[in-house]
């Protein structure tokens, strides 16, 4: 893989707390950046994700607080999502998806939403006007799959995508082209990236 360029900023959310981040690319790719919001709060994860996405376009992955409500989350995404820029992308895995979806639904201004196999969402899905991925490893539990389908066809504007062979440990190199090729169709829907760039990228 080849290299990109990483940095580390520092926001601060709305009851004083302060949220690490990690930016990689450039941001010469086309489009809004796409913040990823990992399964488990603590240092900012899904570093091997991030830069195989940087190579078609700017990836912001932050640092979950270890101690804090759902409320307090969604104020540190929001955080995030200022300093990433208008209109970021929002992908999630396990609980992070679940994250995602809840700050979808209180109106937090985000662009398309992908989460992997995130536990079962309280958040008001009819409240969700981002179009949704939802995505499952084909050689996870039953259960989880279906829960994954289900919440597919509870959300307002939402698809669902089975990865053959892949569980909730799921491989980034499987998981990166998805949502790579996910975000560029929904950029050219909504006339941000110019007919021709169909692909997701480089993968």
């Amino acid at each position: 893989m080849d290299e990109v360029s990483r940095f580390g900023g520092r926001v601060t959310s709305r009851d004083g707390t302060t949220v690490a981040y990690e930016r990689y690319g450039d941001g010469g790719g086309d489009g809004p950046p796409l913040v990823l919001v990992g399964g488990a709060p603590g240092a900012a994860d899904g570093r091997v994700l991030a830069g195989l996405l940087a190579r078609c376009l700017p990836v912001v992955a932050y640092g979950r607080r270890e101690h804090g409500d759902a409320g307090r989350e969604v104020e540190d995404l929001a955080a995030v999502l200022a300093a990433a820029g208008p209109g970021a992308a929002v992908h999630g895995t396990g609980t992070g998806g679940t994250l995602a979806l809840a700050a979808a639904a209180a109106g937090l201004p985000v662009g398309p939403v992908s989460v992997y196999e995130p536990p079962y969402s309280g958040a008001a899905l009819d409240r969700v006007s981002a179009r949704v991925l939802v995505v499952d490893g084909g050689s996870s539990p039953a259960e989880t799959r279906r829960a994954a389908r289900e919440l597919a066809a509870a959300l307002p504007r939402a698809r669902h995508r089975t990865l053959t062979g892949q569980t909730h440990e799921v491989a980034p190199h499987v998981l990166a082209p998805v949502l790579a090729d996910f975000l560029a169709e929904e950029l050219l829907l909504e006339g941000v990236l110019p007919e021709g760039r169909r692909d997701g990228g480089p993968f």
